[in-house]
């Protein structure tokens, strides 16, 4: 049975925010420190880009396994494993000494990190009530996507001040404390599958339309924002010239977006019903189109805050539903519809690489701005007419 839990018993909500913004982070932190990290090790920049393909295939691949392991064994237990996991790997990537330690590390992160992001999702929306688990959702998300926006803000200071390998001895230490305090404080919840059986456990969710329907919207939910914002640190230092700090700072803004927009998103849609995901669509194509055509910083911050926001007004509230229409096992659903995000992120950077040699950095936002559009009004569709059957059932 789902518990709606009061005010007074919501830290643990700040402390998985918290784990999800360090491991989101983690991530994204290193990446664009590729350059140090080759000469440090004596290696290639494709060789040591090995490691950021090794953490996210070991992701994409273990978040397909955490979700039923939660339902089977309870989620707090699933995250604190994955937390204690995910700090250990990080503060050893620190002491990567080749090629292949700091691949296997990289792996191993990534596999545990991959325990953190669905499950987390999975515990809120059982702890709260449909009426309180879109603003709940939107806190912890909200501090997970500003995670990835400051990392390379933050990942810029510490390389500058220290090394490469400061970062993730950093980050690495962070979700070391807050997983040993999680121990203490993230209460345990019942395991809701009697057996651990992923066929039957993945089987009973692609039986169900309505649910693969909404998984489907959330890979191009994907496909437009982590397949855009990973170049997005390219088109600001393009059009600006401004340092890697002063750019990651910048891209912070689509972080505090998100940030805002978790908060104000239950308010909104009572406020708009199901204009609601209109409104985000629409806020998410003229953010987009403003980022491709302007080369105003200003114009581009505010760009950034507003794809921010729209992107996390859709995520909340697709992923709201999809826990409605899945039933008990949140768990397995919430890792459906994380590697359904994730597969589109990959599909959505492979494809704008090449949108990227031929036609510049520019159209890939523009093109985003029609794609976010589409798919912000089939969200807007599929919720309403969940809502009204929601509804109907209700009143009978």
């Amino acid at each position: 049975m789902d518990t709606v839990i009061k005010k007074k018993g919501e830290s643990w909500l700040v402390f998985l925010g918290l784990i999800a913004f360090l491991a989101n982070g983690d991530n994204y932190a290193a990446a664009p420190l590729l350059i140090t990290i080759a000469e440090d090790l004596h290696l290639t920049i494709n060789a040591a880009a090995l490691s950021v393909t090794a953490y996210m295939l070991s992701f994409g691949v273990f978040t397909l396994l955490f979700g039923p392991l939660s339902d089977r064994f309870g989620k707090a237990r699933i995250i604190t494993i994955a937390a204690v996991g995910t700090s250990v790997f990080s503060i050893l990537g620190a002491f990567s000494f080749n090629l292949p330690s700091l691949v296997f590390f990289r792996a191993m992160n990534g596999a545990f990190g991959a325990g953190i992001f669905p499950v987390t999702m999975a515990l809120v929306g059982q702890r709260f009530d449909g009426q309180n688990r879109q603003k709940a959702l939107g806190k912890v998300m909200g501090l997970m996507f500003l995670g990835g926006a400051t990392a390379t803000a933050i990942g810029g200071a510490l390389a500058f001040f220290g090394s490469w390998r400061l970062v993730y001895l950093v980050y690495g230490i962070g979700e070391l404390a807050l997983s040993l305090v999680m121990l203490k404080k993230l209460e345990r919840d019942e395991p809701v599958a009697e057996k651990l059986n992923f066929v039957a456990a993945y089987g009973g969710l692609f039986a169900n339309y309505r649910f693969m329907r909404l998984v489907f919207t959330i890979f191009f939910v994907g496909f437009s924002v982590f397949g855009s914002f990973t170049v997005t640190g390219k088109l600001l230092k393009d059009l600006t010239g401004y340092n890697v700090l002063v750019v990651g700072l910048i891209l912070s803004l689509f972080g505090l977006g998100t940030v805002i927009g978790g908060r104000l998103a239950p308010r909104a849609k009572a406020l708009l019903g199901h204009g609601f995901l209109v409104s985000a669509a629409v806020i998410g194509s003229v953010s987009l189109y403003a980022i491709s055509a302007f080369s105003n910083v200003y114009v581009l911050g505010l760009g950034l805050f507003g794809f921010g926001f729209a992107f996390i007004f859709l995520q909340t509230t697709l992923i709201a539903t999809a826990q409605e229409k899945a039933g008990k096992a949140r768990g397995t659903a919430m890792s459906l519809a994380s590697f359904n995000m994730f597969v589109g992120g990959a599909v959505g950077t492979s494809l704008n690489s090449a949108v990227l040699g031929n036609f510049g950095v520019s159209r890939i936002f523009f093109n985003t701005s029609i794609v976010i559009l589409v798919v912000g009004l089939m969200a807007a569709v599929f919720v309403a007419r969940f809502e009204m059957r929601r509804a109907k059932t209700s009143g009978n």
